[in-house]
């Protein structure tokens, strides 16, 4: 897919898609980005968590900021290893009414397990979506993506418990 001549809207509502077809295309060669071995796949899923890393931040505050009236909690794992021997990096959002209900926080997880081809990103309740990003810019069009896990584990936070789990929804009701 190119979007070279495309306006900046198009490209945008494009970025997506010309992400799946970087995702296709590994399966169907064999690779992720330029890397063939699993040692070149771990290098460029470290290169693609420290570009990543001021999005998801970014995302994390959006929430914290609108919804949770900025009683959250940050957190980032940096890249560690998981007990498969797989790669896995976190960025969390907790805050007191999740905590006390004894719930996950809202997480953003970019995951490359061991027996994966290449890596994913998910949330604490939202399943894999391809994490094929090799440069600042496929980074930034991740951003939709972020919002959209967030959003959905936000979501399903919500229905492991009830709406009072989200300051802004609790400071919103009449009459309390």
């Amino acid at each position: 897919m190119t979007t070279e001549n495309a306006s900046p809207e198009a490209v945008e509502s494009t970025a997506h898609l010309d992400a799946l077809g970087r995702h296709f295309g590994d399966l169907r060669d064999g690779t992720h980005g330029d890397a063939v071995s699993r040692q070149g796949k771990e290098r460029l899923f470290h290169d693609a968590v420290a570009l990543l890393d001021p999005y998801a931040r970014e995302v994390l505050r959006e929430f914290d900021r609108e919804m949770l009236h900025g009683t959250g909690t940050l957190e980032a794992t940096g890249v560690g290893r998981t007990p498969d021997g797989g790669l896995a990096a976190l960025w969390t959002l907790s805050w007191p009414e999740q905590r006390d209900a004894g719930i996950q926080p809202i997480t953003l997880m970019a995951h490359y397990g061991r027996g994966f081809h290449h890596p994913h990103l998910r949330g604490a309740t939202v399943a894999e979506w391809p994490l094929n990003v090799f440069t600042r810019e496929q980074a930034a069009a991740e951003v939709p993506t972020l919002r959209a896990i967030a959003s959905a584990d936000l979501h399903n936070l919500v229905f492991q418990r009830d709406f009072r789990i989200v300051p802004s929804v609790v400071a919103g009701r009449k009459g309390e």
